[in-house]
């Protein structure tokens, strides 16, 4: 498969490579389509949060930072607690 990239693409494929993470172009386009489909499948698997999120905000049903703050200590403490016990 022959694929034409714009030299915007070709910079970022360069600097990558530059890098030192990549040994060649087919490792930096391998990872790009796998992050790709990573980010396409959380996005499938939360589309119901993040609509139920939006229409909150919405809504004015927002949080301020403290208490998403507050929220994540809480979910954190308890993956610490699961983490001991497995």
């Amino acid at each position: 498969m022959a694929i034409m990239l714009g030299p915007e693409h070709e910079q970022l494929i360069a600097e990558a490579l530059n890098s030192g993470g990549y040994q060649n172009s087919d490792e930096v386009i391998k990872r790009a389509l796998e992050l790709l489909r990573e980010r396409d499948t959380w996005r499938n698997e939360n589309r119901d949060k993040i609509e139920e999120g939006y229409a909150a905000a919405q809504r004015g049903e927002l949080l301020d930072s403290e208490q998403v703050s507050a929220r994540m200590e809480v979910k954190k403490r308890a993956w610490l607690f699961d983490q001991r016990k497995g």
